[in-house]
């Protein structure tokens, strides 16, 4: 009896790191990711507290883009590509990680994942392709092959700052 409590522990321990229980890969019909060493050209994106500079990117369908991110803000921030309904959905994903604590003004904390019971443990990660995290003074990258013709956003979906103008206009032509 007194074996059946640790072994049923390192169960649960196993079962919860197991990517058995991540869900299916996201696809998106806008194109991939993409190796830094297939990009095509390179487009730098300042990150203000509440600003991107550009405001608005211009892509051809078949582009693979290498988007180098700059944060001089002084908050975390984040690049995402996506439709406004992807952003939507991301954001509710972000308050979740926000509100348990893994998501600061500054950076992401490495969570305890025994302290988080009762939590979807397949949302609290951040490790979508189409999006980045960048820390106040640092540079990340992006690079995304851009398939067909859309109109799509690059935005911050960090609680409040999608709503206070932190997402810019990205459209990909023919």
């Amino acid at each position: 009896m007194f074996l059946r409590k640790p072994i049923l522990r390192v169960a649960c321990l196993l079962a919860l790191s197991s990517p058995v229980w991540a869900g299916p890969a996201q696809s998106y019909d806008f194109g991939q990711p993409a190796a830094a060493a297939q990009a095509t050209r390179s487009v730098e994106v300042v990150m203000g507290d509440m600003s991107f500079t550009p405001k608005a990117i211009d892509i051809k369908a078949g582009e693979t883009i290498r988007f180098v991110l700059v944060n001089k803000g002084q908050l975390l921030h984040e690049f995402n590509l996506g439709d406004a309904a992807m952003h939507a959905k991301h954001q509710q994903e972000m308050l979740q990680m926000q509100q348990s604590g893994m998501l600061t003004p500054t950076g992401m904390k490495e969570m305890d994942h025994g302290s988080m019971a009762g939590m979807d443990h397949g949302m609290m990660k951040h490790d979508d392709p189409n999006s980045v995290l960048v820390e106040p003074g640092k540079t990340a990258e992006l690079t995304w092959t851009f398939t067909k013709a859309a109109s799509l956003e690059f935005a911050c979906n960090i609680p409040g700052h999608y709503q206070a103008g932190m997402v810019g206009k990205l459209t990909v032509s023919q």
